[in-house]
């Protein structure tokens, strides 16, 4: 008996640990309230399934890109504080647009695989993995990569006209974290820095400057 139940724990486990986000236990989930556009929501309360129409399941957000960053990429995502449709269905979204020379900075995604579609345009696209592979190459219109979870990953237009890009995630709040932001504007220890990279005190100090977040003092 004993044995048993410490197999239905591990088999627990497992699942827990294989799984994205966790099945929905409804057809689908219309949030009662405005999300908060942080939360990426699943503890909101449904609406009643009879006050649900065809209008909560359609988003026209991704029609056209946006403006351009100073790295040249417009990225618009696509998740339940935006689109509440997709509440509790374990997906989300991002339109990317990268001007000619634009780049998508390496970055990743702790909590979702992210399969990409070029809609528009030729980028040089890849990820590196756990041994410092790089598996990367150019890709064109109609070709589709998958990066997979948690890897740092990146994509730049080697074209001579805009890109544009649509990627798809197994989760509605993949996650998002930038190497350079992380590194430089985060707060570490600057000495930590200095020793790692192998930079200056002045250069540590010009990339934070260039990295550390606006809302922070």
């Amino acid at each position: 008996m004993k044995t048993t139940a410490l197999l239905f724990v591990f088999l627990l486990s497992i699942h827990s640990t294989l799984a994205s986000d966790p099945d929905p236990a409804q057809d689908f989930c219309i949030p009662e309230t405005k999300p908060i556009r942080s939360s990426h929501l699943t503890s909101f309360s449904c609406k009643n399934s009879s006050e649900a129409t065809v209008n909560d399941f359609i988003f026209s957000g991704v029609k056209h890109a946006g403006n351009f960053s100073a790295t040249g990429i417009s990225a618009t995502s696509v998740n339940p504080t935006n689109f509440p449709g997709i509440n509790t269905l374990g997906m989300s979204f991002v339109r990317a647009d990268l001007d000619v020379g634009g780049i998508n900075a390496p970055h990743f995604h702790p909590r979702a695989t992210e399969v990409a579609l070029v809609l528009e345009g030729t980028i040089y696209s890849g990820f590196v993995d756990t041994s410092n592979r790089i598996f990367a190459r150019v890709i064109n219109k109609g070709e589709v990569m998958v990066f997979p979870k948690g890897l740092v990953h990146f994509q730049m237009n080697v074209g001579d006209s805009p890109a544009t890009i649509f990627g798809s995630f197994n989760s509605q709040n993949p996650g998002l974290m930038r190497i350079s932001t992380a590194i430089f504007g985060s707060g570490i220890n600057e000495e930590l820095l200095e020793k790692s990279f192998g930079l200056t005190s002045r250069e540590i100090e010009s990339l934070r400057r260039r990295f550390i977040p606006k809302h922070v003092v």
